[in-house]
């Protein structure tokens, strides 16, 4: 199992967008929103959404509008 980037996004959306691919069985895991409430710019800091490479085209099927 090897984790790719997904994307990045601010720190709620990140957790919504994992819901959403946990929801349809994609394990997928959030990096760095420790990090950006401990410096105090959460809302400006992305964070990152990463999921193993063999479930990324069907990870960014399911997030694309």
């Amino acid at each position: 199992m090897a984790l790719v980037e997904l994307g990045r996004f601010d720190r709620q959306e990140a957790h919504i967008v994992q819901g959403r691919l946990e929801s349809e069985g994609i394990m997928s895991f959030v990096f760095d929103a420790g990090s950006s409430i401990a410096d105090g710019s959460w809302l400006l800091i992305p964070v990152r959404v990463m999921v193993d490479d063999e479930d990324v085209g069907a990870a960014r099927a399911l997030i694309q509008p």
